[in-house]
């Protein structure tokens, strides 16, 4: 049994809303088993003083993408699998770095790199995965060359092992119940157009009703949920409608989408940051002239569409979405959320609500006992200062895991 005993810090617990002084917390092997406003007694534990700094659970974000290495996603079509694994290897340890104990792959990564971090063959955060996300032919998972007839094994072809493309009912089904038997958690399936897939148009309805609600069948036969891609109102609403619990992107959402997403208990999950990375950097890492111009579309709705949330009530949680080597960026999605978010919000939407997510109330995204011991120590105040969850992690002092330590600079 091992022990660490945490004193002198100012408590950021996500359900409080506020820094409380005058807490201890003891961590037991991977847990919590103590948060109080009282001494704890712990002989055998190993004491740290934390200096009055910020202690907080670890952040959580519910859209990332470990194997996509490259901005231009057809240049994995030339790529290994064997250097998309190194690739992610560098990706997953940055994540962690940055403070991010828990992350939701939702489309590429497989049951071989979750369990890789899981036996400590690579370090990085607790990984949620999808397995290959699921579209139709000439939609968002399709990132065929037009001269590419499909032919080609996943083994030396990044874009075949990363999605699945699947049309009528059968195949969407039998594609689905796939992801799931090599251990997806969710499902993700494409249900409108896309920034960085070459044909379809943004305002595209990919999927039909009856495949969508295959999909969703299956999902929930195994005790899983689906998730959805989709940017346009019309395909928002399509999904809400068929049984999809949380739609990624949604930045052209409008009132009555939202209004029908809060009235069926569902989440979007917001990534902002992305489409400003790809505005600023992402034509000299070969993103098509194409591709920029429909980010220009979406990006103008991001912003607008944390409003609408908000005025509905949908839940909003944490995603960064960031391709190649825009993934350094994904903390700044803190400072770009604060132009209509409160500090608070946006840090219950990388603990709180990303738990809900995840389906782990209570056991990540909160340092209340029974939790498993996901913590930073910040250098400071995120809530007057959400600069100090940026910078590749530098302002964090010490980062745990599950009750080890990955980075501690205190002694």
């Amino acid at each position: 049994m091992t022990q660490v005993h945490f004193k002198n810090f100012r408590l950021l617990e996500p359900s409080h809303g506020e820094l409380r002084g005058g807490y201890e917390l003891l961590i037991e092997d991977q847990c919590v088993r103590e948060l109080s406003e009282r001494p704890i007694e712990s002989r055998a534990a190993e004491v740290i003083d934390c200096g009055g700094r910020t202690l907080m659970p670890g952040l959580i974000d519910c859209h990332v993408h470990v194997i996509h290495s490259e901005v231009n996603i057809r240049f994995l079509e030339a790529m290994p699998l064997t250097l998309l694994t190194a690739r992610a290897g560098l990706r997953l340890r940055a994540m962690l770095d940055r403070g991010f104990t828990s992350v939701r792959d939702t489309g590429g990564a497989d049951w071989g790199i979750k369990t890789a971090i899981e036996q400590g063959y690579l370090v990085g955060p607790r990984l949620f995965i999808a397995g290959m996300s699921i579209g139709p032919t000439g939609g968002h998972a399709d990132g065929r060359r037009r001269t590419d007839d499909g032919d080609g094994c996943a083994c030396c072809n990044g874009l075949k092992f990363k999605s699945a493309v699947a049309d009528g009912t059968d195949e969407v089904r039998k594609a689905a119940r796939e992801q799931m038997r090599q251990g997806a958690d969710h499902v993700k399936i494409m249900m409108s157009g896309g920034v960085a897939s070459p044909y379809d148009p943004l305002d595209s309805l990919q999927f039909s009703e009856g495949e969508v609600a295959a999909v969703v069948e299956e999902a929930r036969a195994f005790g899983r949920y689906v998730c959805a891609h989709a940017y346009s109102a019309e395909a928002i609403t399509r999904a809400a409608r068929l049984g999809v619990r949380t739609i990624e992107h949604g930045n052209l959402i409008d009132d009555k989408a939202a209004q029908l997403m809060a009235s069926k208990g569902m989440f979007l999950v917001a990534n902002l940051v992305a489409y400003y990375a790809m505005k600023e950097r992402a034509q000299k890492f070969g993103m098509s002239p194409e591709s920029l111009a429909k980010n220009d579309l979406v990006l103008e709705g991001g912003l607008k569409s944390l409003e609408i949330c908000k005025r509905h009530g949908v839940p909003v949680a944490y995603g960064s979405d960031l391709l190649g080597e825009l993934h350094w960026d994904q903390s700044r999605e803190f400072s770009l959320r604060a132009e209509v978010v409160s500090p608070i919000e946006i840090i219950r939407s990388a603990t709180t609500i990303a738990a809900q997510i995840l389906r782990l109330e209570g056991k990540v995204g909160t340092l209340l006992p029974g939790a498993w011991a996901d913590l930073l120590l910040v250098d400071g105040n995120p809530l007057a200062d959400l600069g100090l969850l940026e910078e590749q992690g530098r302002h964090l002092s010490i980062i745990m895991k599950a009750g080890r330590f990955h980075k501690r600079r205190l002694n």
